[in-house]
């Protein structure tokens, strides 16, 4: 039995093709749209979400090298435990266009900073400081005491030469060594120095930069008042002129401690021992500065004030009460001591006549009694 022959289908019109097509790319998109949308509302949560706590305490610090790339920062915050992830920081970094202002240095992370804190951190450049302050009037022992209790210094150093160092607050970083700050400081010293001595007065009494070094760290130790400085530069340096003998206490104190706080007064027999600073036996300067002086009494000793003054002593507030002559100098230093008696307590004293010679009594540290005598120029 012959089979009919089938009909060929008909072609669907091209319009209902195309309208499938665009259902299936519409259907497409939106499964896409769906997946972006739920990409970047994962990446944002992510983004500002609490990041990890610190390992220990409340921050974590880190330390980002000088030169570091997108990556390298990113494994070393991976690594600090700033972050959850390394590819969400790179990610996020581009995004936001943080990649390129990323900055190095030293950064203290709060516990559980979010990424983009984190981005916003390295981006301001919001780097811990740290800063050490050398003091003036403090001797260079005690400056490579204050670096060696800096714990984000490295390295060892030698006591560098006394008055060689630029008092001051200096910047430091992490890893620094204090070789590299010693280097900073002396560096200083030598530029302020040079500039002041440019201005130098032709009433001073030093012939070099280095004298008036010297001469200025007994100006810095004897006072701590800014204002009596000039007038302190004054009586050393009129003495100096006349071939007066210094007498100043803190040379005795720098012979015996190199430097060091003596932590007492004085002693009576201390004032006669020959240390090689102890201007009281030595004529002129001592071989060395006493301490790093600052740029007001190294200005003082190169520009002294024009005066009369020999002599000063303690007036009991702080400050000094100076004299033209011994015998003046003598009253100022007899109404010092009974400042001193009625601070310790002590039954005021019937005045006694006037020595002809200076009284040998100790003085106390810090506060120069200078009772040189005037017409032999030594004691």
């Amino acid at each position: 039995m012959a089979r009919t022959p089938r009909k060929p289908r008909k072609a669907a019109p091209a319009s209902r093709q195309r309208s499938g097509l665009i259902v299936a790319l519409l259907a497409a998109s939106g499964t896409f749209s769906l997946f972006l949308i739920a990409a970047l509302a994962w990446g944002w949560s992510v983004y500002y979400a609490p990041g990890p706590s610190a390992r220990t305490g409340d921050t974590t610090v880190v330390t980002l090298p000088s030169g570091s790339g997108v990556s390298v920062i990113a494994a070393t915050l991976k690594e600090a435990g700033v972050i959850r992830s390394i590819d969400m920081f790179k990610a996020a970094a581009t995004l936001t266009g943080a990649d390129r202002k990323l900055r190095a240095g030293e950064y203290e992370v709060d516990s559980r900073t979010s990424l983009r804190g984190v981005l916003r951190l390295l981006t301001d450049g919001r780097v811990v400081r740290h800063y050490v302050t050398i003091p003036e009037g403090w001797s260079s022992a005690q400056a490579v005491d204050i670096l060696n209790a800096k714990d984000v210094l490295t390295g060892t150093v030698e006591v560098p030469r006394e008055g060689s160092l630029w008092p001051d607050t200096y910047e430091v970083s992490r890893g620094e060594t204090r070789a590299a700050v010693i280097a900073r400081m002396q560096s200083a010293m030598d530029r302020n120095l040079a500039e002041l001595w440019a201005k130098r007065s032709p009433l001073t009494v030093v012939r070099s930069p280095e004298e008036a070094v010297n001469l200025a760290s007994i100006v810095e130790k004897e006072t701590g008042l800014a204002a009596e400085r000039p007038r302190v530069a004054a009586v050393f340096s009129n003495r100096i002129r006349m071939g007066m003998r210094l007498e100043s206490d803190p040379t005795i104190v720098y012979g015996l401690t190199r430097g060091r706080p003596l932590g007492r007064g004085i002693r009576q027999s201390e004032l006669t021992r020959d240390t090689g600073y102890n201007t009281y036996l030595i004529s002129g300067l001592p071989p060395t500065p006493i301490a790093n002086p600052g740029k007001d009494a190294i200005a003082a000793v190169l520009s002294p004030p024009r005066s009369e003054d020999l002599f000063f002593v303690a007036d009991g507030t702080g400050g000094h009460v100076f004299a033209r002559t011994f015998d003046e100098h003598l009253a100022n230093v007899a109404r010092w001591r009974e400042i001193e008696r009625q601070k310790a307590g002590a039954a005021p004293v019937a005045p006694t006549p006037t020595p002809s010679a200076p009284a040998q009594t100790a003085p106390v540290q810090g506060e120069a009694v200078i009772t040189l005598n005037p017409t032999t120029g030594g004691r």
